[in-house]
This record gives C-alpha cells, sequence and structure tokens, in this order.
C-alpha cells in the first residue's frame, strides 16, 4: 500500500527544512562575530598603550600610582622610561653640582584638595640622579631636600 503525499506535506518539510538551515545560519554568524570580538579586545587589551596625556585626571592618578607601586629597588628605570610611560610630570626640580644633576619629578598620585592645582603632597616624588631612578615616595622628597649635602 502506498501512502499519498500531499503538496502541503512537502511544503512544510520544505519550510522547516529551510528555518532549520537558516537558523544554523545565523548561530554561525553570531559565534563568528563574538570570535572576532574577543580577538579585538585581546588584541586591544595586549598592544594598546596607554596614553596619560589622553586620560582624565582620576585614570590619570591610578596610572601613575600604579606604575610607581610596581617599582623596585631592582629595577633598573631611567628618567627617560619615565617619562616615555607617565608624560610630562606634574611638577619637577633639579639641582646641579659640577656634573652631579639630582632630579626630582612629582606624579600625581592622590587628589587631596580639588582646587585645580597640583601641590607636592598630591604627589608622589621619583628621584633621579644623573638620569637614573635612585629613590621614590618619601624617601624622595628627603634626599632631595637634603641635596648633594651628604
Amino acid at each position: 500500500m502506498r501512502q499519498r503525499i500531499k503538496c502541503s506535506d512537502i511544503v512544510s518539510i520544505l519550510v522547516i527544512g529551510t528555518f532549520k538551515h537558516m537558523i544554523k545560519k545565523i548561530l554561525q554568524y553570531v559565534f563568528l562575530g563574538l570570535a572576532v570580538y574577543a580577538g579585538i579586545v585581546m588584541l586591544v587589551i595586549n598592544f594598546y598603550k596607554d596614553d596619560p596625556s589622553a586620560m582624565i585626571w582620576q585614570d590619570r592618578e591610578a596610572f601613575n600610582k600604579r606604575f610607581i607601586d610596581k617599582l623596585s629597588v631592582d629595577s633598573n628605570v631611567d628618567l627617560e622610561d619615565v617619562l616615555e610611560t607617565l608624560g610630562s610630570p606634574d611638577l619637577t626640580y633639579v639641582k646641579r653640582e659640577n656634573d652631579q644633576v639630582m632630579q626630582i619629578t612629582y606624579y600625581r598620585t592622590q587628589l587631596t584638595k580639588p582646587d585645580g592645582i597640583t601641590t607636592v603632597d598630591e604627589c608622589t616624588g621619583l628621584l633621579f640622579e644623573n638620569g637614573k631612578l635612585s629613590l621614590w615616595g618619601p624617601s624622595a622628597n628627603i634626599a632631595y631636600e637634603r641635596g648633594f649635602n651628604e
């Protein structure tokens, strides 16, 4: 006994098959889009260099603090490295005696008074002797004030 197939059955089979194919294609494009998006995000996170001059002041403060917190006694950091990473300092002072140069650069790391003026108490000092980082933090301020008298 042969079964009779109706036209409506054929149409519904075709529609369901096309619908499944369409859903499969849509899901493929969604997953492809998510993969491309994740790839772009990873590239930006790994290769985009932060630019302190383009940051709002809150972000720049946090960026400065993170960089300074990562410094260690073992690190061989010079003035050019710091300027390249943190940008120009908020305050800077220089003393020179013969061929010795002592420079302290201040980067703001904590706002104390929102008056639009950056003061030393809002900054962390980085002391450079002949272009090489020697001290940072409160000890840098003390050493700079003593100058070449030691």
